[in-house]
């Protein structure tokens, strides 16, 4: 775990760090912001996920989510979205929605993909046990949000891990790649032909099924130009209804898939998580 970048902001530590994956078998990135809380406490943590093409810096960068995570005193973790490296594959054709950029937060089982791209792992497992023992982290204390492939991994990671999770949020969220072509692609690649194996990293059939219920907010622009065809919105609140599972689901009118929509209402997601993180 290297420090290769660090700015000071809103009396906290904005750091960007480099490290040897065991799960990945590459080397990978990661920003952390450590709010000035943590100067002399443990804090609560809120893992970010980003979406298809981003890395750890798009949030960091446009998010403008340092000022609320210092007034709460929570430290935000964001991973890169997929293993890099000249030894990882791609998609054949550099397509932007599958690959590098795009790594769906699951543990592909498929060749040539299996080797590298075990981002579940990664992110339930392997960071956060180092992200605990390095920082000053409570580990005990831990939240998820992202926004559309990451708002995807969001929902599945927290929902499939409730005793590590005690809020998800998600903007924008890919909520059921079971039925979008983005999430078939994905997983048809990473997973296999099999879509019984699917369900496991769909939003919608993972709230179905679950067995406790936590606190989930899920913010969605009214003006997304992918919410028809990709995120469909509309099948995890029919999902919600369906196994009577309590959670805030709003529609925000005219605002769209990108981070000025994110900037807009970060501040309330990281208060809601704050709620449950005390």
């Amino acid at each position: 775990m290297e420090q290769i970048a660090n700015n000071k902001i809103f009396g906290g530590q904005q750091t960007q760090y480099k490290h040897q994956s065991g799960a990945l078998s590459c080397e990978m990135e990661f920003s952390v912001y450590l709010p000035p809380q943590a100067e002399s406490n443990k804090v609560p943590v809120l893992y970010w996920l980003s979406g298809l093409t981003c890395t750890d810096q798009n949030f960091v960068t446009k998010a403008g989510a340092q000022q609320y995570a210092a007034e709460h005193g929570i430290a935000i973790v964001c991973p890169d979205t997929s293993p890099r490296g000249s030894g990882v594959p791609d998609d054949a054709e550099a397509a932007w929605d599958f690959g590098l950029g795009a790594g769906f937060y699951v543990n592909a089982t498929q060749a040539p993909w299996s080797e590298h791209y075990q981002m579940y792992d990664y992110v339930v497992k392997e960071l956060p046990e180092l992200i605990n023992a390095k920082l000053a982290i409570d580990g005990e204390r831990c939240a998820i949000s992202g926004h559309s492939m990451g708002g995807h991994g969001a929902l599945t990671i927290g929902l499939r891990n409730p005793e590590q999770y005690k809020s998800i949020s998600a903007f924008s969220p890919i909520v059921s790649p079971l039925n979008c072509a983005w999430g078939e692609k994905a997983l048809g690649n990473y997973l296999g032909d099999d879509q019984s194996t699917w369900a496991a990293h769909d939003a919608c059939s993972l709230v179905r099924a679950a067995q406790t219920q936590q606190p989930i907010l899920v913010d969605q622009g009214g003006a997304d130009n992918f919410l028809d065809d990709q995120l469909k919105t509309h099948l995890l609140v029919a999902a919600s209804e369906e196994a009577a599972y309590p959670m805030h689901i709003r529609y925000q009118d005219g605002y769209d898939h990108s981070y000025y929509f994110i900037a807009s209402y970060i501040g309330e997601h990281i208060a809601f998580h704050a709620k449950h993180l005390d």
